[in-house]
């Protein structure tokens, strides 16, 4: 396993390399730029037409708007707020946070910009559905010269499904609740194959209503647990903040021994997994918008920014700050007695030099003595549970949309007895390598998306003005 693990990881370090990095944050920026600001300004428009959105009506589409937002909400709040934070931690220090929180923030604009676009190119289906996303806008948006691109994201998007959608949230599901509650991996394996085989048999709308009744719920949930934690430690927030921006740029603990090559790191890892919590760039959050019951792309667009915002400017950030707070992205060495930073997946615990793992960073964060030595590590382990799980979700509808434009509708149901089988073997493969998979297919989706985008990006700016310069 380990070679296989070694020519991963360098495929891993190659795709989310510079180039991928730059054109991530770059078309961000671009669109950021190019929209006057208008993701960062319109926020609180955005949460009034979210709260407008829960009213049903007659425009076309499946679910209503807000639905929409808490179906990509099921599919982004996932093991990427627990485990990608404390992961990204682990590996790039606390400065990785600085990163994620500037991905996300040029994120929004990404995001706004897939939905828009994925209601303005959406089609309708044999069965009378809406479908929508990177591939509908690319062929719509470009024409047929560009249907390659197109087929690159269907086709990687089917695929990378199985393993930042299913079999990585899968895992993360029986290790959190055999960490927690002692539950065998082999039980959770097979409630969770009968749970989900039960929610897709009724398709978009049955995953909407779910998403849209689970995702509040367990989001407040967690929050609560973290605000309760930062409430009681308010006196270090400030230093904690600091340690992130400080780290960013000047970390204390260089990986590789060079500080230069510890900021890069931070970069890479605080992108990354950033884009692995909340998705911006990835595609997929326009595939759940295209099934809005909307006639104005604009306005689904206007809400779909807020899935990044509340991923990672919330969710991840309250994640975070208890690991900060609780000095747990640090480790000591135990001959030297220095504090350090493993540079590896895992973390080794100073007292029975075994490794941690990411889950089990956050967990003991929030079960610090300083935090909630009680309750903690059940917030941690059953928000975990439900984060994957709606995050199984929404991923096999992206999947099999995937899937349908590649192969047509009557793939549909193969590729749901496939994800089913997939959700049942997963929780007992090794972790690692998943990740490994999940984080370079990741990469191999967003590119055709990016490229979609930056292409499009004019459409995406008439509309914007259209609408909001002739709005009183």
């Amino acid at each position: 396993m380990e070679p296989t693990t070694i020519i991963l990881k360098a495929i891993d370090s190659f795709v989310w390399g510079p180039v991928t990095l730059i054109l991530l944050v770059g078309t961000g920026l671009y669109l950021m730029v190019g929209l006057r600001f208008m993701p960062v300004l319109k926020i609180v428009t955005a949460f009034k037409l979210l709260w407008q959105g829960r009213k049903r009506d007659n425009s076309e589409g499946e679910i209503t708007p807000f639905n929409a937002l808490m179906t990509a909400l099921s599919a982004t709040v996932g093991t990427g707020n627990i485990v990608g934070v404390a992961g990204a931690i682990a590996i790039g220090g606390p400065g990785a946070i600085f990163w994620m929180w500037i991905t996300a923030l040029v994120g929004m604009a990404t995001k706004y910009a897939e939905a828009v676009l994925a209601v303005k190119y959406r089609e309708v289906d044999e069965d009378g559905n809406h479908q929508g996303g990177p591939m509908y806008y690319i062929k719509n948006g470009l024409g047929k010269n560009w249907t390659w691109l197109a087929f690159l994201f269907a086709l990687f998007g089917a695929i990378a499904a199985f393993g930042i959608g299913n079999g990585v949230q899968a895992n993360a599901v029986a290790n959190a609740l055999n960490g927690g509650f002692n539950i065998p991996n082999w039980v959770t394996a097979i409630v969770l194959a009968a749970l989900t085989g039960l929610v897709l048999i009724g398709g978009i709308k049955r995953i909407g209503a779910i998403a849209g009744k689970l995702v509040p719920i367990m989001a407040l949930f967690y929050i609560s647990g973290a605000l309760i934690i930062i409430v009681m430690n308010i006196s270090s927030v400030p230093d904690a903040l600091w340690l992130i921006v400080k780290e960013a740029f000047s970390p204390s603990a260089a990986v590789g021994g060079a500080v230069g090559a510890a900021i890069m790191l931070a970069i890479q890892k605080g992108v990354s997994r950033g884009v692995f919590s909340n998705e911006a760039g990835l595609g997929t959050a326009p595939i759940a918008h295209a099934a809005a019951k909307t006639n104005n792309p604009v306005k689904q667009g206007t809400i779909g920014m807020l899935g990044t915002f509340i991923d990672t400017i919330v969710i991840c950030t309250m994640t975070a700050l208890v690991i900060v707070l609780m000095n747990g992205w640090t480790t000591v060495d135990l001959e030297t007695g220095k504090t350090i930073l493993t540079s590896a997946w895992t973390m080794i615990d100073p007292v029975t030099n075994e490794k941690v793992t990411d889950a089990v960073i956050t967990a003991n964060a929030f079960s610090h003595a300083n935090a909630l030595p009680m309750l903690g590590k059940y917030i941690v382990t059953l928000g975990l549970a439900f984060f994957a799980f709606t995050t199984i979700l929404g991923w096999s509808f992206y999947g099999e949309r995937c899937a349908e434009y590649l192969f047509g509708i009557k793939i549909i149901p193969a590729y749901r007895i496939l994800w089913v089988i997939v959700v049942l073997v997963s929780p007992l493969v090794n972790l690692e390598i998943m990740w490994l998979i999940a984080g370079i297919l990741n990469a191999l989706m967003a590119i055709p998306n990016l490229i979609g985008l930056l292409l499009l990006s004019p459409v995406v700016f008439k509309l914007t003005r259209d609408y909001y310069d002739t709005k009183i």
